[in-house]
């Protein structure tokens, strides 16, 4: 039987890392739940050995259910029926499979029917659910929506809400429109309160919207009359059973066409506010998206596993000129180089995601009781880290998933181009991994500001810090050079002070410090295993070769050279 989580030794030792112990006692409050929920663990192995026999489960729908559905689902698709959206036969498979195996709302609290995991278990499903099929990861994925509605909502919401969720109903995050894509503050569907209902009511139109006929939405919407910016909009929760809002078309899509992205029409629909008004955007949509990048950087991840694993089986098994080609150094270059990328976004993502799931923990319990000086210290210092790595990881690991689906056909050659190879079909998915969410242009207008305040160098100088074997010290030597260059990359542009020059150079900046990191990360698990040594090896010297690029493009040029390209 297939299973994507056995097949892949690496998640266990993400799964595995140090600080996962602090996490696991974060998150489970001394493990009193297990007075109540048979299913809760008693102590910290008990948790680890819990969420690996969950991932074995949803390792083994994903290679058992929802791998072999996606070649069907790609030709079927959603269909429009009447204004509702029906998912193809083999999507509604995948649904059942997963809500048969309780796992909707794998995060959300026990006392609401879900299953308390930290945010590192739920993202390696996310990594499998995506190396099986993109689309189906966005149907599947947005339970993190329960993530806001529970941060930010009220106790009754909760209650009515996110049991559902838990129980397998599904839910979109409605915040663009034809008008307003990454610059949501133009959001201008209509919120008004209806004194007589005592409740919202929304009018307008929102367009790209994943999964929008989903049971319960979260909606931005302008309730401030006369506004035009961020702080006329607030957050709105639909509820599909209360009708008002018709799927006027599902769009014809270049790839995660099993993901049906609706234009929608709301006419008087009934909603009800989530948190509180003005904070919409500023607040409330901020979480939400950067929960959401997170997960499209483990859609990343699994894609770039997928194309991974196509590219070198074709290589290992199609014969030219008498032998393999992955006998030759252009191909096995290649297929090293796909394998480095692999591990080094994979590294990034679990490395965010444990920040994430530090300051999460600490927000939460600082919800039941004031947090001591240390944990208000520590929820500052990994809600930073988190904020600095989101953009990073998402900007490159999607960059890197396109290039991996991009080699794989190139590895297939002629046969890449045609449908009845895999490959094909990863290539159209994984477009939109650097596109939604955030493009790579904005993850960077996010990361800059972690160049020039020096977040991202101190923590390059951390890792340089850890304690690593003496066969590791040659690579390490070569990144504490390559921080160097890159701390005085920052030094030249941030100098000149123009900030046309420091953001036309941002994208160089933020790429030299995503190889610094992702360097140092990868060797840090080739210190842990060394199985990870040969990508560290190949990681490093790409790294090394991309920054040399970028110095000697900055070191020549000069802020004067800026109009040439204005006027193009």
């Amino acid at each position: 039987m297939s299973n994507y989580f056995t097949d892949t030794p690496t998640l266990k030792h993400h799964l595995h890392h140090p600080l996962m112990k602090r996490i696991v006692e974060l998150k489970e409050r001394d493990y009193k739940d297990k007075d109540e929920y048979d299913y809760a663990p008693s102590d910290f192995e008990d948790a680890m050995d819990n969420y690996e026999r969950v991932l074995e489960i949803v390792g083994e729908i994903c290679g058992e259910i929802v791998e072999p559905n996606a070649e069907g689902v790609d030709h079927e698709g959603p269909a429009l029926v009447e204004g509702r959206v029906s998912y193809a036969s083999g999507t509604q498979q995948n649904l059942d499979a997963v809500r048969k195996a309780g796992l909707m709302g794998m995060a959300m609290p026990r006392r609401f029917g879900g299953l308390n995991f930290p945010i590192v278990p739920y993202i390696m499903a996310a990594d499998m659910v995506s190396r099986a099929d993109a689309g189906f990861e966005n149907l599947w994925g947005l339970q993190d929506c329960a993530e806001t509605l529970y941060e930010f909502g009220n106790e009754e919401q909760h209650r009515r809400y996110i049991p559902r969720v838990c129980n397998g109903e599904t839910m979109s995050m409605d915040l663009t429109e034809p008008d307003a894509g990454s610059d949501l503050q133009s959001v201008m569907l209509k919120a008004t309160f209806d004194e007589a209902e005592n409740c919202w009511r929304l009018n307008g139109v929102k367009r790209f919207i994943t999964n929008g006929d989903s049971d319960i939405h979260l909606v931005l919407a302008r309730s401030e009359e006369g506004t035009k910016d961020a702080r006329g909009l607030s957050m709105f929760i639909y509820d599909k059973r209360n009708g008002g809002v018709d799927v006027r078309r599902i769009e014809n899509k270049m790839g995660i066409k099993g993901s049906p992205t609706c234009e929608l029409v709301f006419r008087n629909a009934r909603a009800e506010l989530c948190g509180e008004r003005r904070l919409g955007l500023i607040k409330y949509v901020m979480a939400l998206m950067n929960g959401a990048r997170l997960g499209i950087m483990a859609q990343g991840v699994g894609i770039c596993d997928a194309a991974y694993r196509e590219g070198y089986k074709y290589a290992t098994e199609r014969m030219q000129f008498g032998k393999a080609i992955i006998q030759f150094p252009a191909v096995y270059e290649m297929v090293a180089m796909m394998r480095a990328r692999l591990d080094a976004s994979r590294s990034l993502l679990y490395e965010t995601a444990r920040f994430v799931d530090v300051y999460k923990a600490l927000d939460d319990i600082s919800r039941e009781r004031k947090l001591t000086p240390e944990e208000r210290a520590e929820q500052k210092k990994y809600s930073r880290l988190a904020d600095a790595y989101t953009p990073i990881g998402k900007g490159l690991g999607t960059e890197f998933a396109n290039m991996n689906a991009y080699d794989a056909i190139q590895i297939h050659g002629g046969s890449g181009f045609m449908k009845d190879y895999k490959c094909e079909r990863l290539y159209r998915d994984v477009r939109i991994t650097n596109i939604y969410e955030g493009t790579t242009q904005l993850q960077v207008v996010a990361a800059i500001r972690y160049v020039t305040n020096g977040l991202y160098l101190s923590q390059m100088r951390e890792y340089e810090a850890l304690e690593y074997s003496d066969s590791l010290l040659s690579l390490k030597s070569r990144l504490i050079a390559m921080t160097n260059i890159y701390e005085n990359l920052v030094t030249t542009v941030t100098e000149k002070k123009n900030s046309e020059y420091q953001d036309f150079m941002a994208r160089r900046l933020v790429e030299s410090a995503a190889h610094c990191l992702m360097g140092y990360l990868l060797l840090q698990d080739a210190n842990a295993d060394s199985s990870f040594l040969p990508s560290a090896e190949v990681y490093i010297r790409y790294g090394e070769s991309e920054i040399a690029k970028i110095q000697q493009y900055i070191t020549n040029f000069e802020p004067e050279g800026l109009s040439a390209f204005r006027k193009n």
